[in-house]
Order: structure tokens, then sequence, then C-alpha cells
């Protein structure tokens, strides 16, 4: 018999959710039996697979010592440097400028270097995160920048963060802004593209067409030029649907790709410009809530901007 107390960063979930995450070994369906056969209790009780655990609830465990995962004696995130630019940072999230480069989660070339991973080590250090702590949670990050473009990425501290914030994402009360240069002068310096992406997994790409296709989804690329300078346009965008490689898709489909965009855009200007990183950046990001924000709501009506946009100094200003 082993009995866990149920942490702050635990409670609120669904017991099968919980245990698929503590026991990530321990197969579903036996996870479903032993419930159901009482060798998992809630505070000395029979509980259900739906049942909503709290913290400092007490599970017991009358199963096999084998789900119980060793403890590391170390971790594969403290192999990741701690070279972190944070814009914002509180209790609850972190708000941090990813450069260009840099993967934000691990992938099949990973090296032990990520965003999320130098975020652990960093909290590690800090005394904030030890996961010998925690049954079913870490630091996460809340939104996903392409390894080749640079802006703001939110890291959640707490599980209630990353619930309430992915929340937000989903339902578009966190609005992200982006700077791009592209190429060319536009002859509308403001407007509102709509037409239709489809993705084509196997490539690794997205095509634009003006009428939807079978498994086409719509897009809306809201744009701005705000400078222009030597054949180059400057751009704050506003995305309107968030789709994969929509900014880069969309702009290079209506004849202003990016610079240093290898996938979408032209190499004989980038090889002009020398660039091996897409000229794109998400450089602000508001809180904008209109639902219930709980322990966050001190966020609501915050912006944020990344201090130096790498291209805007070396090509307009």
């Amino acid at each position: 018999m082993r009995t866990l107390e149920v942490g702050r960063n635990d409670g609120g979930q669904r017991l099968d959710k919980f245990l698929s995450k503590k026991f990530k070994n321990m197969p579903k369906s036996l996870m479903y039996k032993y419930i159901r056969k009482k060798c998992i209790k809630l505070n000395g009780k029979k509980c259900d697979i739906d049942t909503r655990i709290n913290e400092g609830d007490i599970l017991t465990f009358y199963i096999k010592d084998e789900f119980f995962e060793d403890v590391p004696e170390t971790y594969d995130f403290m192999k990741a440097p701690i070279k972190l630019d944070i814009i914002y940072e509180d209790d609850q999230i972190m708000l941090l400028n990813k450069k260009p480069g840099l993967i934000v989660h691990p992938d099949e070339n990973y090296h032990f270097d990520s965003l999320i991973a130098r975020v652990q080590h960093y909290l590690y250090d800090k005394g904030e995160y030890d996961p010998k702590d925690e049954n079913s949670f870490a630091p996460a990050l809340v939104n996903r920048i392409d390894r080749n473009t640079g802006g703001i990425v939110i890291a959640a501290k707490t599980a209630a963060a990353l619930r309430i914030l992915n929340q937000k994402l989903r339902d578009r009360e966190l609005h992200k802004y982006y700077l791009c240069a592209a190429v060319g002068k536009f002859k509308a310096k403001e407007a509102l593209l709509t037409d239709y992406l489809e993705k084509n997994e196997k490539q690794n790409r997205v095509y634009i067409t003006p009428k939807p296709t079978a498994n086409s989804k719509t897009i809306k690329t809201r744009y701005k030029v705000i400078a222009e300078n030597k054949g180059l346009s400057l751009l704050e965008v506003d995305l309107l649907t968030g789709r994969t490689h929509q900014i880069r898709a969309h702009m290079a489909y209506i004849g202003h790709p990016l610079v240093g965009d290898g996938k979408y855009g032209k190499n004989e200007i980038n090889r002009k410009y020398g660039q091996k990183w897409q000229a794109l950046y998400s450089y602000k990001l508001s809180f904008d809530f209109t639902t219930d924000a709980e322990e966050l709501s001190y966020l609501n009506g915050k912006t944020f901007t990344a201090p130096e946009v790498w291209f805007v100094k070396e090509w307009f200003y």
C-alpha cells in the first residue's frame, strides 16, 4: 500500500487524467480495473474515473510497486543552458523573448536544449520547480513559435495558470501582434486578407487558395504597412486565425514573401540579405480578458512588447 497527497498543481483534475500523468507506464485498461476493484481509493473511499480530485485529498494505492517510478538523480532539462531573455515574470507566469534558432519543445533532433528545458532548469535553480514535488505537473509553454521565428512566448509556472491561459488563447482573449519584413511595396497600405489554407504534412508546408478545398481552412490576416525602405516593407500583422505558417505563406501568396524565408520566399533575395532566419517576430502581446481569469485577473488590460526586433533596426530605422 502507498499513499499520495494531492498537491497544489494537481487539484481540479479528473482522477483518470491525473493517474495517466502520474503513472505514464500504466495501461489505461489496467488503471480503470484498479479503480473499479477499489485498488485505488480517494480519502479512504471508493471513487470513479471522473471523480474530481482536490488539493489535500489523499489517494491510497493497492497496486504493483513497478508503477511507481524511481526518482532520477538528474533531469534532462538540467543539460540545457540557463540563457533566457525574460520580458516579465511573477509567481504565475513568465514572458520570454525567444530568439530565432531556438526550438520551443524537443523534437527528433533534440540535443537537450529547448526553450521549455531552459525554463525548467531556470525554475529548478530558483527553487520554484522540482519534479520530486510534483505528481502531474511541469512548467509548460502556452504558445509556440517556429524555430526560425522570434518573439514572445508565455510560460506557465502553475497548473492553474496553464489551464486559464490555454482557455484564453483558445478563445482569443490573448492578442499577439507580429512584425515582418516583406519584399516589395504594397499598393494597399492596410488590408484584411481572407483566403484558404491547406496543410501538407509530408512536405511540412502549406498552400493558399482563393476558394475552399476539401481539406482547407479559412485564414484571415490583417496587415498594416508601418515603414518602407529600399524595396522592403515593414508590416504589423494581426492574425485573426492562427494556422501553420500563415503569415509566411499568405504574404508569399500575394507576392510579398518575407525576407529570409527559405520555404516560401525567394532564394536570390535571401542571399542578397544574407539571412538564415525569416524576418518575422511576435513582438507584442495583449491580455484582453472577456471572461473570468480567476487568479490571473491582474493581467487583464496589460500589454507587453519585445525590447528589440533585429530586422527593424537593421533595415528600417
